[in-house]
């Protein structure tokens, strides 16, 4: 008891110092400066897993297309994928949707200031609850996501592991009794302060810290040792085979599955490297590309096929299709469709950049 008390105190003396680090130092982003509740969740949703910089193009282009919660939830699946295009984790998303629509129908397109309220709603957990509760309405509640864990570990010189949800919860419980008035301003300071200064992966930039002074692992020379977070599992690979189908001008897509990795976005027909047949026509190779997943990893190599060659017949470039792709979920498009209307996953980015290339140059 007495140990969770020290920590407890050690959290509550970084409240003053964090505070006013932040007014002086934070970033300029432009959900901070309207920061409705809309406006948090949209950002707080785009930012797991995704860089700032990376983000800031797609905050903007998503509230112009989509600037209300209404607007989400009516919007049409191919928009909303589109519109998420190269940020991944499309189920992100896809719950956004959900939970719009839970709050058109319940709460009248609004947010509720609630937290219990707002942790109930799809594709929403104890962090981004947290951000929209002490954000947008000023509830004391934290949001301890990866930077707040990494930076109040170090500060207190914690051993505890923190890919293990029981720390998780052990600092959100420690957090929420000291949590201050300017309950927003203190959960971003600490997100602030993980992301530029407080750094994972090397060094920390410790003389920039305003807690510097009141931090173990700085002080016991252990910035780099600490947080301590057991390894994730290695990435299977996979090698895959894509077919970029050219018909004329336009170029074939294929729709995933509703359900599994990328469930329902478009792609070029692609399959395991083992599995891929014969299709009885001159093919040229292509580029080579690599995508990595949280959880597998894609070593692709492009096969390029001229559609005319396969038939005079629509039967006979139907057959072709069926063969590549194993359902009749696909269609051929323009590059301006390919570029505006269907959502591709950015792992085929490159095969993207090409077609579009190409097309640029016979214009």
């Amino acid at each position: 008891m007495n140990e969770q008390n020290e920590v407890r105190t050690m959290y509550a003396e970084t409240v003053p110092y964090l505070l006013h680090w932040y007014e002086f130092n934070r970033r300029i982003l432009p959900w901070r400066e309207d920061p409705t509740p809309y406006h948090v969740w949209v950002s707080e949703i785009m930012l797991q897993q995704t860089r700032v910089e990376a983000v800031k193009g797609y905050y903007d282009r998503f509230l112009t297309c989509l600037p209300d919660v209404r607007a989400l939830a009516e919007a049409k699946e191919d928009e909303l994928l589109k519109l998420w295009e190269g940020l991944g984790y499309y189920n992100r998303v896809r719950n956004m949707q959900k939970a719009a629509k839970v709050l058109v129908e319940q709460y009248g397109g609004e947010m509720p200031a609630d937290y219990d309220s707002i942790r109930a709603l799809p594709g929403i957990g104890d962090y981004t609850a947290g951000a929209i509760a002490s954000i947008a309405f000023g509830l004391p509640y934290p949001a301890v996501d990866g930077n707040v864990l990494r930076v109040m570990s170090r500060i207190t010189g914690s051993e505890e592991d923190i890919a293990k949800e029981r720390t998780k919860q052990t600092m959100k419980q420690d957090l929420t009794t000291i949590m201050p008035e300017q309950s927003g301003d203190f959960n971003q300071s600490l997100m602030e302060l993980g992301a530029t200064v407080c750094l994972p992966n090397g060094k920390p930039l410790c003389e920039q810290c305003p807690v510097m002074h009141l931090c173990k692992a700085f002080h016991t020379g252990r910035e780099t040792e600490l947080p301590v977070k057991t390894g994730k599992k290695e990435r299977r690979i996979e090698k895959r085979i894509v077919y970029l189908v050219y018909c004329g001008e336009k170029i074939l897509l294929h729709r995933r599955p509703g359900k599994g990795l990328l469930a329902g976005l478009w792609e070029f027909p692609n399959v395991l490297a083992e599995e891929a047949k014969d299709v009885g026509l001159k093919v040229k190779k292509d580029k080579k590309a690599k995508h990595i997943f949280s959880h597998v990893e894609w070593h692709m190599e492009g096969i390029r096929i001229e559609a005319e060659e396969a038939s005079d017949t629509p039967e006979g470039l139907t057959e072709l299709v069926r063969r590549l792709t194993g359902d009749t979920d696909w269609v051929f498009v323009t590059p301006e469709e390919l570029r505006e209307t269907y959502p591709i996953p950015s792992a085929f980015e490159v095969y993207v950049k090409e077609v579009l290339h190409e097309n640029r140059n016979r214009i």
